[in-house]
C-alpha cells in the first residue's frame, strides 16, 4: 500500500508520493516537478516518511561492499532477496536512501538481475564476462587517450613524431571518411577537424598512415576493385559469314589489350556497281553469342556498368579471360557481330546489314597506320586511305549537319609502385579514321533497330552554343562547355553533337554494358528470338548507366590524383601553358602535356589561345588543387 511521503520510483527516477485524490497519485520529482500518476505507473521502495531528495542519491555504496553482498548471496545459494534485503547487505540498513542506492544498483550493477520483488545474484561467468569486457573498455579507452595525444605530437611535428602504423587501428573512422564509406568520424571530431573525405585524406597524409599511392576516388563512388570472376562461355557454335578475304583492321594504342572492333572497306573500284559508292564494314567482338539477359554474366556487367581504366588497374566489365574468348585479332580467324553499311558517294548510309562472321584481323597501332597511309606502297596501304577518305568525308557529311568537333589534349597515364608517369597522347590522323568508322556503325546501328521496332538504347544530345566560338584550344574548351549532358532512351533522338538524327553506340561490348545491351537485343532479334521489351531496356539503361557515370567520374579523379602526385614531386617545374578563358582576376589555363586544367593569375594581358609559361608552386592532392605562377 502506498501512502503519503512513500519513495517511489517513476521512469526509473526517483520521486516522492504527496497526496492520493481521484484514484491517481500527486508525485514530486527531484527537479522540482510535479506529476499526476496512477498506481501502476510506480514501484514502491520505501514507505517513509520522506521529506524532501537530501541524501537520495545513487552513490554512497563501495564496490567492495557491493561484492560482498553478491558473494554472501551466491554462498547461500543464490536464492532471491527484496530489495529491503539488498539495501540492508550493501549499506546496513534499510532507509529511503539505502532503498534507492539497492535500486540503482540492480538497474545499473552486473552483480544482480531481477525485479525489486526478487533480486538474485549473477553466475560468476556472467560476473567474469562482464569484468573482462570494461577492463578492456578501460584499456581501450586509456589506449585511445594515449592515441589522441600521440595524434596532436604528430600533426605539431610530423618529422619527430611520426605516428606508428599500429595507430591504423584508431584510425579507421578516418579511413571510411576518407573512402566515402561514412560521413562521421569521431577522430575527426575530437581533432576540432571537419568531417569532410578531403580533410580526412589529409589528416592521413599527414600522419604519414597512408601515401600518396592510396587512391580513395574509386571507393568514393561506391565502385567495386574486385576483379570479376563469373567468365561468359565460348561464343556459341552457329553458321557466321566468312569474311577472311576482307583485310581488316583493329586499330588501337601500342598499350591496349582489349580490341573489340576492327573495320574493312570495298570501294567502287571492287566491282560494286555504282560509282562512288563503297561498303564499309565494322567488325565487333561478340560476347552476345553467349552472354543473355538476366544471365550471371550479364547481371555482373550490368551492376558494373563499364570498365573501370584506373592508371594503376583496370577493373573490367566482364572476366579478364573473355578477352580471350571474345577480343579480336588474339588469334587467326576471330569471331565477330558485323556491321555492313551500303554508303552513297556522300557517305550516306543507305542499307545497313547485320550478321554474325568470321573475320581475319590485323592489329596495328594508329601510329604505324599514320605511317603507312603517308609512305607505305604495301597491301594495306590502299585500304587504309581508302577508309582514311571515307572519313573525311563523313565528318563533312555531319559537319554540315551540325555536328561539334571538339580537340582536348589527353594523356596516358601509367603507375608503377605508386609511382606515376604521364605520356601525352599524340594525336594521329588515323585517330579520326577510327572515330568516323565507330560513328558510323552506331549511326547504322540505331536506324536498324529503328526500322525494326526494336527497343534499343539510343543516345540523343543537345548542344546549347551562345556566343561567338573562339578559334583553337579555347574554342574546343568553351564547345565543351555548351555540351548538354547526353539522353539514353528507347526512343532514337536527333545527337546534335555528332550531328545526326539516329545513334546507338555498339562498338565496345566488351567494355559498355550498354553496347552488350544493344548486342543482346540484335542477338535475340537474328535468332527469331522476343527481344527484350521497351520498359526491361529502360530498366536495364537507368542502372546500369548510373554506375558507368559513376566509372567515368572515378576516372577522371583518379586522372587528377595521380597528376598532382606527379606533379608533387616537380617543385619549380616550368610548364607550357595555353591561356582559356578569364575569370575575375584569374584565368583557366591548359597544360596540354599533362592535360590539365587549372587556374593561374597572369601578370600580363594575355588573348584565348595565347602561350604563357607556369611554374609549379605546390599541389594540394587530397583536394585536387595545384598553384601556378606565371614564368617572368
Amino acid at each position: 500500500m502506498i501512502s503519503e511521503n512513500a519513495l517511489v520510483i517513476y521512469k526509473n527516477k526517483p520521486a516522492i508520493v504527496k497526496e492520493f485524490a481521484d484514484g491517481k497519485f500527486s508525485i514530486s520529482l527531484a527537479d522540482g516537478s510535479k506529476v499526476k500518476v496512477r498506481d501502476k505507473d510506480v514501484e514502491l521502495i520505501h514507505p517513509g516518511p520522506v521529506k524532501d531528495f537530501s541524501g537520495i542519491d545513487a552513490g554512497g555504496v563501495s564496490e567492495e561492499a557491493v561484492r560482498e553482498a553478491w558473494e554472501l548471496l551466491l554462498d547461500e545459494g543464490g536464492a532471491p532477496v527484496s530489495l529491503k534485503d539488498l539495501a540492508a547487505l550493501v549499506c546496513g540498513e534499510y532507509s529511503p536512501s539505502s532503498a534507492y542506492a539497492a535500486y540503482f544498483l540492480l538497474m545499473n550493477s552486473y552483480f544482480f538481475s531481477g525485479n525489486i520483488v526478487e533480486i538474485v545474484p549473477r553466475g560468476r561467468d556472467k560476473v567474469t564476462a562482464e569484468e573482462t569486457k570494461r577492463e578492456e573498455k578501460q584499456r581501450e579507452t586509456a589506449g585511445r587517450e594515449q592515441f589522441l595525444e600521440r595524434l596532436k605530437a604528430c600533426l605539431k611535428k610530423p618529422s619527430e613524431n611520426p605516428l606508428p602504423s599500429s595507430d591504423l587501428h584508431f584510425m579507421q573512422d578516418v579511413e571510411a571518411l576518407a573512402y566515402g564509406r561514412s560521413t562521421k568520424s569521431r577522430t575527426m571530431k575530437e581533432m576540432g577537424l571537419s568531417k569532410t573525405p578531403e580533410d580526412a585524406h589529409a589528416l592521413l597524409l599527414n600522419t604519414g598512415l597512408w601515401t600518396t599511392a592510396v587512391n580513395p576516388h574509386p571507393a568514393r563512388f561506391g565502385l567495386s576493385l574486385n576483379h570479376v570472376d563469373i567468365c561468359p562461355a565460348p561464343p556459341a557454335p552457329e553458321d557466321r559469314r566468312d569474311l577472311c578475304r576482307l583485310a581488316a583492321f583493329a586499330i588501337d594504342s601500342p598499350w591496349s589489350v582489349d580490341p573489340d572492333d576492327a573495320v574493312s572497306i570495298e570501294t567502287d573500284e571492287a566491282g560494286l556497281g555504282t560509282k562512288g559508292s563503297s561498303v564499309l564494314y565494322v567488325h565487333i567482338a561478340d560476347p552476345a553469342s553467349s552472354i543473355l539477359p538476366d544471365s550471371p554474366v550479364e547481371k555482373e556487367a550490368r551492376d558494373r556498368g563499364a570498365t573501370l581504366y584506373l592508371p594503376e588497374d583496370t577493373i573490367r566489365m566482364l572476366a579478364d579471360e573473355a578477352l580471350d574468348l571474345f577480343a579480336l585479332g588474339l588469334s587467326e580467324k576471330s569471331a565477330a557481330l558485323t556491321f555492313k553499311m551500303i554508303l552513297n558517294e556522300s557517305c550516306e548510309i543507305i542499307d545497313t546489314e547485320i550478321f554474325p562472321s568470321t573475320v581475319k584481323v590485323t592489329r596495328i597501332t594508329y601510329e604505324d597506320v599514320d605511317r603507312e597511309m603517308e609512305k607505305g606502297d604495301g597491301n594495306y596501304a590502299p585500304k587504309l586511305r581508302a577508309l582514311y577518305d571515307f572519313a573525311m568525308r563523313n565528318y563533312k557529311r555531319r559537319a554540315a549537319m551540325g555536328a561539334v568537333n571538339i580537340e582536348l589534349p589527353d594523356t596516358h597515364i601509367t603507375v608503377t609502385d605508386g609511382t606515376p608517369d604521364i605520356q601525352p597522347i599524340v594525336q594521329y590522323r588515323s585517330v579520326s579514321l577510327v572515330r568516323e568508322c565507330m560513328i558510323a556503325a552506331g549511326e547504322g546501328a540505331g536506324s536498324w533497330a529503328a526500322s525494326r521496332g526494336i527497343a534499343f538504347p539510343y543516345i540523343s544530345q543537345e548542344v546549347d552554343i551562345q556566343g561567338s566560338v573562339p578559334e583553337g584550344l579555347a574554342g574546343s574548351w568553351f564547345l565543351r562547355k555548351c555540351m548538354r549532358p547526353r539522353v539514353l532512351s528507347t526512343k532514337p533522338g536527333r545527337h546534335q553533337g555528332l550531328g545526326l538524327d539516329t545513334y546507338s553506340q555498339v562498338t565496345s561490348p566488351l567494355r559498355r554494358y550498354t553496347d552488350l545491351l544493344a548486342h543482346m537485343q540484335i542477338r535475340a532479334f537474328l535468332r527469331g528470338d522476343e527481344p527484350l521489351s521497351t520498359d526491361e531496356v529502360s530498366a536495364r539503361l537507368g542502372f546500369s548507366e548510373a554506375a558507368a557515370a559513376a566509372a567515368v567520374q572515378a576516372e577522371r579523379a583518379s586522372d587528377n590524383h595521380w597528376t598532382f602526385v606527379y606533379l608533387s614531386g616537380k617543385k619549380d617545374s616550368v610548364w607550357d601553358a595555353v591561356a582559356l578563358e578569364k575569370k575575375g582576376n584569374r584565368w583557366a589555363v591548359m597544360i596540354p602535356s599533362l592535360a590539365l586544367e587549372t587556374q593561374a593569375v597572369l601578370q600580363r594581358d594575355v588573348s584565348p589561345n595565347d602561350s604563357v609559361k607556369l611554374i609549379f608552386k605546390s599541389a594540394n592532392i587530397p583536394k585536387g588543387e595545384a598553384v601556378f605562377i606565371q614564368l617572368s
